[in-house]
């Protein structure tokens, strides 16, 4: 299934020659739009200029050059290969750029703080889905936008609700944001595509096959979806780790055969969950946490330096390509622009799902945290404003094109589009500005990323001595779901970590503040 129609094909498949030219033409000019992107984003952080981040300016690249085709003699055979296929990017593209999320989400801090980043990416992303899915129904109904199905408003407010903070992560790091909020924000960012994707399919596959399934049913094949991908990427995560430790392939002789293994195993994960019906990306995210976790610290030092340089360059070449093509596709392609009312509208609902995601979630967090270690305000306010779009909701609202008929598809694919870029141009460029007026830039607790790990500051490690003064059964439901994360981290620390690795616990934790302090400077 093909996004963009091709045209003059005719003329191109009767003259092999030209078709030839086409190809070199069309590959030139994406490899000139990527060296231009690199090299420009390295030199707006050079000069830290926040207004513009790089994945900003990797649209721009793409609206200019789409909007130089449209009026030029070459648009027949750039456009030509600029036509995608959406499984592309489901296997090309965006299996990196979700391994390489994984692969980074392992240091303490965002295991300090993975209660928190639970909640805010499995129930947080819950809340919004249902949210912006009820208010642009409701809106249909009003006749304030586009009329909808019910379900299809679930899946636009599923895959809308992904959201992908890649462009202010730089700038978090450039203005030494408090470490704390910076794990919150990745690790949601990381773990709520997993339920994004889980709850697109899910409610794709309630409209495909039986619409008059009841609501236990649906929550089955949610938690079938979801858990069994979960699993699946675990499981080739521990078998990775298991082979790595058992054939003693820290061994500087062997260096090419766990390189190539520790590449195959994560699309072996992806193509596992596939074939069994399940989400790859999901699988592949979570073998991606476990293989830095674990396989990584069986791996040789140069090994080691290997797969970390190239899953990170694999991952920003797949990743500024998407951000490329999603602008030269809003210059290139017929979208319909005719339903703005539904883009302008589906903008204020994102807003105030958002907000009901990121309130209601750090007050449960905050139920369970004393005072000092509570999320602040005006991290809560920081979250609920760099929620911006990106690669995953693209993916998914092209995909949508497929699994939704008679052009609700296409008219969701033109508003997540427009979506994704607005928040990335707006959002991303007034991140530094709305931090520094928010005073989450430079708190006096807060340290740079690569120091704050040594120090139990903000609101890291929460404690669990103080009194139950409440007889609150949420709150004390919470506290156990905490100290079972802490149990957890014992059980990784005193069990999991000496038999899938060569290191003990201690030696692990100190391996991750290292890895996460040459990974921020």
């Amino acid at each position: 299934m093909q996004i963009s129609p091709a045209g003059g094909g005719g003329d191109s498949q009767s003259h092999p020659g030209k078709e030839q030219q086409a190809a070199g033409v069309g590959i030139l000019l994406q490899i000139m739009m990527l060296v231009l992107s690199f090299v420009l984003g390295h030199v707006l952080r050079r000069h830290r200029f926040y207004y513009l981040p790089e994945a900003s300016a990797s649209l721009l690249i793409g609206l200019i050059v789409g909007a130089l085709a449209n009026i030029s003699n070459t648009e027949t055979s750039i456009r030509a290969w600029f036509n995608f296929h959406e499984e592309f990017f489901f296997l090309f593209l965006l299996p990196p750029i979700i391994f390489q999320s994984g692969f980074s989400l392992s240091p303490k801090p965002f295991f300090s703080n993975f209660g928190a980043i639970v909640t805010f990416s499995i129930l947080g992303t819950f809340i919004a889905s249902v949210v912006t899915g009820v208010l642009v129904y409701l809106g249909g109904l009003i006749y304030l936008t586009y009329r909808l199905p019910f379900v299809e408003c679930l899946m636009f407010g599923a895959l809308i609700s992904a959201t992908d903070p890649v462009t202010v992560l730089s700038i978090f790091q450039e203005l030494g944001i408090d470490t704390n909020l910076y794990a919150l924000v990745f690790g949601e960012s990381v773990l709520n595509d997993a339920m994004a994707i889980s709850l697109y399919r899910t409610m794709s596959s309630l409209k495909s096959h039986a619409p008059g399934q009841n609501f236990f049913m649906v929550v089955f094949r949610f938690l079938e979806t979801f858990v069994g991908s979960l699993s699946a990427g675990v499981g080739v995560g521990f078998i990775s780790a298991l082979i790595s430790f058992s054939a003693g392939l820290d061994i500087d002789n062997l260096q090419n055969l766990e390189c190539c293994l520790f590449v195959l195993f994560p699309y072996f994960s992806y193509m596992l969950a596939e074939g069994l019906g399940l989400t790859g990306i999901v699988s592949i995210l979570f073998t991606g946490i476990v293989m830095k976790h674990y396989t990584y610290s069986n791996l040789s030092e140069n090994s080691q330096r290997f797969v970390s340089a190239f899953f990170h360059l694999i991952s920003s070449l797949a990743e500024t390509f998407v951000f490329i093509y999603m602008g030269f596709d809003i210059a290139m392609e017929q979208h319909s622009w005719s339903h703005v009312g539904f883009i302008f509208f589906s903008i204020i609902f994102i807003g105030v799902a958002r907000a009901a995601n990121v309130f209601s979630c750090a007050y449960l967090v905050n139920l369970v945290r004393p005072a000092p270690r509570q999320i602040p305000v005006k991290h809560q306010k920081a979250l609920w404003y760099i929620g911006l779009r990106g690669a995953m909701a693209f993916a998914l609202a092209l995909q949508s094109v497929h699994d939704l008929p008679e052009g609700h598809g296409q008219t969701i694919f033109t508003a997540t589009t427009a979506i994704v870029v607005l928040t990335v141009l707006l959002i991303g460029g007034s991140t530094g500005t709305v931090l520094e007026t928010l005073q989450v830039v430079g708190d006096d607790h807060d340290g740079p990323l690569s120091e704050s790990l040594d120090g139990n500051n903000g609101y890291v490690a929460p404690s669990y001595n103080e009194d139950a003064t409440s007889g609150n059964r949420l709150k004390m439901k919470l506290k156990e779901f905490h100290k079972s994360t802490a149990s957890f981290t014992a059980l990784d620390r005193n069990y999991l970590t000496p038999f899938f690795t060569s290191q003990n616990g201690d030696d692990e934790e100190e391996h991750g503040k290292i890895d996460y302090c040459q990974n921020v400077t």
